[in-house]
């Protein structure tokens, strides 16, 4: 009986106590090897079924390139450390900020982040084992070990030795409640949310003119207290308004932004007013003094929202620093601390923080009467990608890698890797010519700590290894004495400085995570004690990821492959785009629409998710739902039905393939079936091969193979087809289903221990006939056109017609058998012309007798099956009705394996009353 959920853990425990996937290793090793890395999932929650589609697409590659021989290493990787984790465990532990971190101790909070990681990585193997992924699990990589730590302390040094690292002061996107910055690859999918904010239109009073004014629109009114400038595009056009005693100056397209009646005065070019004095907004407080507030040229300012004047404070945003840093504009103190608290000299605003000042802010712009009017905005805002909250831009003092000189490197590396889909070559493109250097530092405490020994005096020590750091370290016996690399215990340990002899602290800073998963292609291939292990298995051939990932994994990959060994460390990319809800809409748990995937491998089963992804196109989101789980159910059933059909009728295949017309053509389909499906893997078009597949069991095998050779399984030749056409089948999917597949290889075909213990099937090309399969297509046409006019007119196949015309531009006289015996048609006329099919429904009165027939010899067969009659048992039959089908006699016989009949009134002990047309057919028989 066909029940996926539980044949499917009968596998799992088959391919345990068997050990399957040790077998398939052994068979393998030592033979070409095939370079896989996993790109490491985050251990800090249970899958959802978002995971399982990577997942899923992985497993397929692995196994499809075991079945073909290659030996691989099969090693899975826990992502451990970084704000994520972090901020699950704050979560666990009632935390809101990182003091509530510090006064807990560190200690205790780095050992909480570990049991995290330790528990969730256990489910997660669990999960991605019921998924039916095979992994080394035994071997699987942390980002938090000690080796992959001490691997990215030897990238960093080359960087440092490169003369790329650098500490520097930048405005940078920051979370007030995590109190660290972002880096800009982080600001990319997960990075913005649409919010809506209170947008403020405020009056800058024009120097040495009454009653004049900017109007400046911002929608960060926390920012005014530290502008410094405003913007106009010197070659738009700006308007002189007056509105009731006042002038206002503001572009001429958002002319309707003004609250009532109004005058235009004039009509300027933006360069003409630039160079006018303002008044500042805050004139009391300390950080506003002296500064002289002008109006300076910016190409950037646009003209289809605001004011088209836009404020500057270049230590609240990042476009503003870098256009205050070559107009050389004055560079006050940052506004905020890490917490978003406001600093010392900003008056009445210091130590308030900035998300419960906004509307103090207001309040107070408005009392001082420069407030013009506000309106709700809603627009694309930066978000901790982790925590969700609000970012702010703050100046920060940071550690970069600078991009500019690889950039170039990385440019040309990318442009020799396949990226599948192939606009994803592009982004990746556009990402590298738009990346800023790396801002590599985290104000936080779980995560890689950056060895960055910065003494007084300006020396800058970069430690290297664990064996560098003793060399130098003040107290060796701290060393020895490390628990792990990790904060706070890493922290202890002091160098001298080489340059002037004090002892030199280590920085504080953690790394940003992107580190921790990039260095895999050199951490887990033993780059630095084998080299000849590592160039085995460096390049990798295929990587899988989504593909939010070009900014993130793919890049820390390149970055690192790059700075390391000038190459890429990846040759294929196949990347895919995110799952959603059935109605398209993004999965949050806030929103309560999130799957997990433990609620849905129980409802619907791995091998039908494993299908619903593998055939999705990776360039559009996956709408995840379960009435589409349905539909693959069916043809799942009709493999599984045909599978056990097999079973039961291929009792002694020959060794030899039967060669008649209809045989030729399923062997010709399954030997180009091989052929699709390993090229459409090998061009990374998995949905291609799935697609295929499933037209190959179900349309060709089942729904049309099967129905004109039923007849004709006592042939041990024709049996040989279907039996070797199924087995090769089964191979193909099995990558791609692993469990419906396993089950049914063990069912059929006995004496074997796996279908992933096989050979991937080879192809032979000489038994492929193009032309035959282009005509048969034509025939399948010609068969459902005929069936549908059959339909139409409501005559059942079981009622024989007369003739049908067909037209064709190739001749199918060949296969006139084929089509009457499958549409119950006496004879069939062919002409030359373009595909149409005309079919004569006249029934004569022989047509009629003999319809009937067949419809008596369906009653009798359905009874022999309802009292479990086998199809090698005779009976005795009686037929008796006032319509007579005698003349058919030979062929009931035949058909229903009745030694004799006789028509006449005499009950057997198997008795049924059949109405067929009108007309009464009493049937009895008896088992002889």
């Amino acid at each position: 009986m066909y029940n996926l959920k539980q044949f499917e853990e009968e596998i799992l425990k088959y391919w345990k106590t068997k050990k399957i996937f040790d077998k398939l290793r052994k068979k393998n090793k030592g033979k070409k090897p095939w370079s896989f890395f996993d790109g490491p999932i985050t251990a800090n929650n249970p899958m959802g079924v978002h995971h399982a589609w990577g997942r899923t697409y992985k497993d397929l590659y692995q196994r499809f390139k075991a079945l073909q021989g290659f030996d691989q290493r099969f090693q899975n990787g826990f992502d451990c450390q970084g704000l994520w984790l972090e901020v699950e465990t704050e979560k666990e532990l009632g935390f809101n900020s990182k003091k509530d971190i510090e006064i807990f101790g560190l200690d205790k909070f780095s050992k909480a982040c570990r049991e995290r990681v330790e528990k969730f990585s256990k489910i997660q193997t669990n999960q991605s084992i019921r998924l039916g992924q095979w992994m080394d699990w035994n071997n699987s990589y942390y980002t938090m070990s000690d080796k992959n730590i001490e691997y990215i302390w030897h990238f960093l040094k080359k960087c440092n030795e490169k003369d790329w690292l650098y500490k520097g002061t930048k405005v940078l996107p920051w979370c007030i409640r995590c109190g660290t910055s972002s880096s800009q690859h982080e600001m990319s999918d997960e990075g913005y949310a649409e919010l809506v904010h209170p947008s403020v239109y405020v009056k800058a009073k024009i120097k040495r003119r009454d009653n004049e004014f900017l109007l400046i629109w911002t929608t960060t009114e926390w920012t005014l207290s530290s502008n410094v400038a405003a913007a106009v595009n010197p070659n738009l056009n700006y308007v002189k308004v007056r509105e009731g005693k006042e002038v206002y100056y503001l572009v001429e397209t958002m002319l309707s932004k003004l609250k009532g009646d109004y005058t235009i005065l004039d009509k300027i070019k933006g360069k003409d007013l630039v160079g006018l004095e303002y008044e500042s907004f805050y004139p009391s407080i300390k950080v506003q003094k002296g500064i002289k507030h002008k109006v300076i040229a910016w190409n950037e300012v646009g003209e289809d929202e605001g004011t088209g004047i836009v404020h500057i404070a270049p230590t609240c945003g990042a476009e503003d620093y870098e256009l205050g840093k070559g107009l050389k504009l004055p560079l006050i103190t940052p506004a905020l601390d890490e917490k978003g608290n406001y600093n010392d000299d900003f008056g009445w605003l210091s130590h308030r923080n900035v998300m419960e000042a906004k509307e103090l802010i207001i309040e107070d712009l408005k009392k001082r009467g420069i407030l013009y009017k506000i309106e709700n905005y809603k627009h694309r805002y930066p978000i901790c990608w982790r925590c969700k909250e609000e970012l702010i831009f703050r100046m920060s003092s940071e550690w970069f890698i600078r991009a500019d000189e690889v950039r170039p490197l990385m440019k040309d590396a990318a442009d020799k890797v396949v990226w599948v889909p192939k606009h994803i070559s592009k982004s990746m493109q556009d990402w590298l010519n738009n990346m800023d250097d790396w801002n590599i530092s985290r104000k936080r405490y779980w995560g890689l700590p950056l060895m960055f020994y910065e003494c007084e005096c300006g020396k800058l020590e970069v430690i290297g290894s664990l064996k560098e750091l003793k060399e130098k370290a003040v107290d060796k016996k701290i060393v020895d004495k490390l628990p792990e690399l990790h904060r706070p215990w890493i922290d202890e340990i002091k160098i001298k400085c080489s340059k002037c002899g004090k002892e030199v602290s280590r920085v504080e800073e953690v790394g940003d995570c992107w580190l921790d998963a990039g260095i895999i292609p050199f951490s887990t291939l033993n780059y630095l004690e084998d080299k000849k292990y590592w160039k085995k298995w460096f390049p990798a051939e295929l990587i899988v990821e989504m593909r939010s990932q070009v900014r993130l994994w793919f890049y820390s990959l390149l970055f690192m492959g790059i700075t390391l060994e000038g190459k890429s460390p990846y040759k294929k990319v196949y990347a895919y785009e995110e799952v959603r809800d059935e109605k398209g809409k993004p999965m949050h748990k806030s929103l309560g629409n999130a799957i997990w995937f433990d609620e849905a491998v129980e409802k619907i089963g791995a091998d039908i998710m494993r299908w619903m992804y593998i055939s999705q196109n990776p360039m559009y989101f996956l709408k995840f739902s379960y009435s589409s789980a349905e539909e693959i159910n069916r043809d799942l059933t009709i493999i599984w039905n045909l599978g056990n059909y097999i079973k039961n009728v291929c009792v002694k295949p020959s060794k030899q393939e039967s060669s008649t017309l209809v045989n030729r053509w399923i062997i010709s389909r399954r030997e180009r079936i091989k052929k699709i499906v390993t090229e459409s893997l090998e061009k990374l078009q998995p949905s291609v091969a799935i697609r295929e597949l499933g037209k190959f069991f179900v349309e060709d095998l089942s729904r049309t193979y099967i129905r004109i050779i039923r007849d004709k399984l006592e042939d041990p030749k024709i049996q040989a087809v279907l039996y070797n056409s199924y087995f090769e089948g089964l191979k193909l999917l099995s990558p791609f289903l692993p469990f419906i597949t396993e089950k049914i290889y063990l069912d059929i075909y006995k004496n074997k221990e796996s279908v992933f213990l096989e050979d991937w099937s080879s192809v032979s090309k000489k038994l492929i006939d193009v032309k035959l399969e282009k005509k048969f297509e034509n025939v399948k046409q010609v068969v459902a056109d005929i069936l549908s006019q059959r339909e139409k007119a409501k005559l059942g196949i079981r009622w024989p017609l007369g003739k049908v015309s067909v037209s064709c531009e190739e001749s199918l006289k060949e296969f006139v058998d084929i089509i009457k015996s499958q549409t119950n048609v006496k004879n069939v006329e062919f002409k030359k012309g373009k595909l149409n099919v005309l079919l004569d429904t006249k029934i004569t009165p022989e047509l009629e007798s003999e319809g009937y027939s067949r419809e008596v010899m369906r009653a009798i067969q359905s009874l022999r099956k309802k009292n479990k009659l086998e199809r090698k048992d005779r009976i005795k039959l009686s037929i008796n009705s006032s319509y007579d089908i005698s003349k058919f006699s030979k062929d009931i016989k035949e058909r229903v394996g009745a030694k004799e009949i006789i028509f006449k009134s005499k009950k057997y002990k198997i008795y049924s009353k059949e109405k067929v047309k009108g007309q009464e057919f009493e049937i009895s028989f008896q088992k002889v």
